[in-house]
C-alpha cells in the first residue's frame, strides 16, 4: 500500500504542475499525387487542480495508514 501511496503522490504533484495532458495531432488535408498538405495541431486535455489535490491527499492517507498498520 505504501508503493501505491507514493505513486498517487507523484501523479498528484505532476497533475498540479502541468494542469493537463498535451499532445500533437497530424492531419492530412490534401493528398493528390506528389502534392501533400498536412496540418499540425497542438491539443490539451485539461486536468482540474482538484484531481491533482485528491490524488496527493489520497497518497498521503495511504502512507499514513500503512505506517499505523505496521506499528
Amino acid at each position: 500500500m505504501k508503493l501505491v501511496g507514493i505513486i498517487f503522490i507523484v501523479l498528484g504533484v505532476l497533475a498540479l504542475a502541468y494542469q493537463g495532458i498535451r499532445y500533437t495531432t497530424h492531419e492530412k488535408l490534401i493528398d493528390i499525387g506528389p502534392l501533400k498538405v498536412t496540418a499540425t495541431e497542438k491539443r490539451t486535455i485539461p486536468l482540474p487542480p482538484i484531481v491533482g489535490g485528491v490524488a496527493l491527499v489520497a497518497g498521503i492517507v495511504m502512507i499514513v495508514l500503512d505506517r499505523r498498520k505496521t506499528s
